[in-house]
C-alpha cells in the first residue's frame, strides 16, 4: 500500500531560515554494514529534498563494508538499479560543527511510491517499534552506549595501531588502567570539543570513561523514549567522534577488536519498556517476579544465536570474544553480574531495565536495536521462561551455545525461525547473502599471518 507522506518543507526552510551562513547539507542514511551514507545536497536543493525525497539507486542499499556492489541480492543488475527515495525524517536536522557552513539531516529508503523498503535498517527497526505499539500497547524506550579506541593516526592508517600519545603532554598509555582519570585528562581537548559538538547536534552525551585498554574509552547517551531516537543519535555521535579524532590529529576506531593484545570494544543497548503513560513496565524491587521482564529475557535467549550476525556483523567482529574478557560467550543473564549477555544492572526499583551485551562497537545501531526488540516480543507472546540467572562468574557457567564464529553466525541466519517473522524473508535472504559474498571476498585475500605462518612451514 502506498503511504502518502505530509509536507515537511515548513521544517526544512524553518532550519534554513535560523541558519542563514548554511550553504551545504549532508543527507545521512545508514545501510546494512552499519556505514553512513548519501549525498551533499546546495541549500536550494534542501527544501525540494524535504518535500519530494532525494533519488538513490536501489543498489546502495546492498553494499558491503567496502562500498562494493553484492549483485548476488538481485537488488543491483536485477532491478536494473531503479532508484529509491531518501526521505528526512522530522527533528534531525542539526549544523554539522566540524565542518563551515555545513548542517546534515539523517533519512530513510522508501520506494517510489512510498513505502519502506525492507533492505533499510531503519525501517526494518521502526517495523519491530510498531509491532510493540499496536500488538501490546507498549513502547520501547532505550540508549545506546559505545566503546571506541582513539589511536596514533599515522601507525593506524599503517595497519600497525597504537594508542596515541597524550594531547598535553608526551605520554603514551600502555596499561590497562581502566577508570584511569589522567587518561581523560590527558585528551582533555578532544573531549571539550567533542561534548561542544553534542551540544550543537542536540545529542545527549552523558558519562566518560577511560575503558579497560589504552585509548579505549566510553560515552554513554541518555535514555530516549523512543528507540529510533535512540539509535539516530548512536550513528550520529559515532560519525561526531571520529570526525573530532580527526581534528586533533587521532583515528577512533569503532571496530570491534583492533588489537590482539587487549579487550574489544562494545556497544551495549539498555532497554525497557513503557506504558502509554510512559510508565517503566518493567520496575520491580525484584526482577524476578517481574513476568514481562523475564519473558522478555527469555525471549532474548531463544533468539540469541540467530542474532549473532546482527550483533557481531563482520570477521573482526568474532575476535573479541574471549572468556574473561567483558565480552559475552553464550546465551546467558544475571543481575548486577557482567559476565552474562543479558544483564539486570543494579539500580532504583523504577529504572529497571536490560542491558544486552553481545554486541560489537562495530554492529549497526538500527538492525541491533530491532533484533533485541525482536527476541524480547517473541519472548512476551510466547511466555518464555528465561531460566535461572548467573551467579558468579558466567564464564564457567554452562549455558546455551551461540555461534563464536562469522560463518556459522551466517548460518544460523539463514535458518532464523524468530527474526524471520520480525524482519521478513526478503530481509534475512538480503542480509545473508551480503554477508556471504562479504566473507568470500574477506577470506579470498591472503593476510600477512598468512605468509608469516605458511611461507616457509609447508
Amino acid at each position: 500500500m502506498a503511504l502518502v507522506f505530509p509536507r515537511r518543507e515548513a521544517e526544512a526552510q524553518a532550519f534554513l531560515d535560523a541558519n542563514p551562513d548554511i550553504d551545504t547539507v549532508q543527507v545521512v542514511w545508514t545501510d546494512l554494514c552499519g556505514v553512513a551514507r548519501g549525498k551533499v545536497l546546495r541549500r536550494d536543493e534542501v527544501v525540494p529534498a524535504w518535500k519530494d525525497g532525494r533519488f538513490m539507486p536501489i543498489s546502495a542499499l546492498v553494499l558491503d563494508v567496502t562500498g562494493q556492489d553484492v549483485p548476488e541480492t538481485g537488488l543491483v543488475f536485477d532491478e536494473g538499479d531503479r532508484d529509491m527515495l531518501m526521505w528526512p525524517i522530522p527533528g534531525t536536522f542539526v549544523r554539522v560543527p566540524w565542518m563551515e557552513k555545513t548542517a546534515q539531516y539523517t533519512a530513510a529508503v522508501h520506494d517510489l511510491d512510498g513505502v519502506p523498503h525492507y533492505a533499510d535498517p531503519r525501517n526494518a527497526l521502526e517495523k519491530v517499534v510498531t509491532r510493540f505499539k499496536k500488538e501490546l500497547n507498549m513502547t520501547p524506550v532505550g540508549a545506546v552506549e559505545l566503546e571506541f579506541f582513539l589511536m596514533d593516526r599515522e601507525s593506524a592508517m599503517a595497519g600497525k595501531p597504537m594508542a596515541p600519545k597524550s594531547l598535553i603532554n608526551e605520554h603514551r598509555p600502555q596499561h590497562y588502567q581502566a577508570y584511569y582519570l589522567q587518561d581523560t585528562d590527558d585528551f582533555a581537548p578532544f573531549f571539550k570539543d567533542l561534548y561542544a559538538w553534542c551540544e550543537i547536534q542536540d545529542l545527549p552525551a552523558k558519562t566518560l570513561i577511560s575503558e579497560y585498554a589504552p585509548g579505549q574509552m566510553e560515552i554513554v547517551l541518555r535514555h530516549r523514549a523512543d528507540v529510533l531516537d535512540a539509535c539516530d543519535e548512536g550513528v550520529m555521535l559515532k560519525r561526531l567522534i571520529k570526525a573530532c579524532a580527526e581534528k586533533h590529529g587521532l583515528a577512533a576506531t569503532f571496530m570491534a577488536k583492533p588489537y590482539s593484545e587487549w579487550t574489544g570494544s562494545g556497544m551495549h543497548i539498555h532497554v525497557s519498556l513503557a506504558d502509554e503513560e510512559g510508565n517503566n513496565l518493567f520496575a520491580a524491587e525484584d526482577p524476578l517476579q517481574n513476568e514481562l521482564l523475564m519473558h522478555s529475557i527469555g525471549g532474548l535467549k531463544a533468539s540469541m544465536a540467530e542474532s549473532m550476525l546482527i550483533f557481531a556483523p563482520n570477521a573482526n567482529s568474532y575476535r573479541r570474544f574471549r572468556r574473561n574478557s567483558y565480552a559475552p560467550v553464550s546465551a546467558s543473564w544475571g543481575i548486577n553480574n557482567r559476565t552474562v549477555s543479558i544483564r539486570i544492572p543494579a539500580g532504583a526499583a523504577k529504572a529497571c531495565h536490560i542491558e544486552h551485551r553481545p554486541s560489537g562497537a562495530d554492529a549497526n545501531p538500527y538492525l541491533v536495536m530491532a533484533a533485541i526488540l525482536a527476541g524480547m516480543h517473541h519472548g512476551i507472546v510466547e511466555k518464555a521462561e528465561p531460566g535461572n540467572p548467573v551467579t558468579g562468574n558466567g564464564y564457567e557457567k554452562r549455558a546455551k551455545y551461540i555461534p563464536g564464529n562469522w560463518h556459522d553466525a551466517i548460518d544460523a541466519f539463514w535458518r532464523a525461525s524468530i527474526l524471520k517473522e520480525y524482519f521478513g524473508k526478503e530481509f534475512v535472504d538480503t542480509y545473508c547473502t551480503l554477508k556471504e559474498v562479504e566473507a568470500d571476498r574477506f577470506y579470498a585475500e591472503p593476510t600477512a599471518r598468512d605468509f608469516e605462518w605458511y611461507l616457509r612451514t609447508v
